[in-house]
């Protein structure tokens, strides 16, 4: 059973960074699609960045040019660099396959104005 266990979410200022980290049991990420997905109170999960292979990634336009997605798929890890944060960037964030398998817990990243 493949597992995402992600980490590294926190409580920052705005225009903070954080980097969250995303390691993943039971399948090899290499070769994978993986996506990092926030989901604010009451809102929709949604996509932030879709990492198609190493160094191709799409971004939301929320996070673009703010936000850059890694892997290195040695460590079967995959990391979100997030930079320039904002109120509206507070979220729980899980990564996952695309498409998508079971969703983790998740890492809870607030953002203060």
């Amino acid at each position: 059973q493949v597992q995402f266990v992600e980490s590294g979410g926190g409580f920052v200022q705005a225009g903070g960074s954080l980097r969250l980290s995303c390691v993943v049991s039971g399948s090899t990420i290499s070769g994978v699609a993986i996506g990092w997905y926030r989901q604010a109170p009451g809102k929709q999960r949604e996509r932030v960045a879709y990492m198609i292979t190493a160094g191709n990634t799409v971004y939301a336009n929320s996070v673009k040019g703010r936000f850059t997605g890694s892997r290195d798929n040695a460590e079967n890890t995959v990391y979100l660099q997030m930079n320039s944060l904002k109120p509206e960037d507070t979220a729980v964030y899980y990564c996952n396959s695309i498409p998508n398998l079971s969703w983790g817990q998740g890492t809870q990243v607030t953002v203060s104005s």
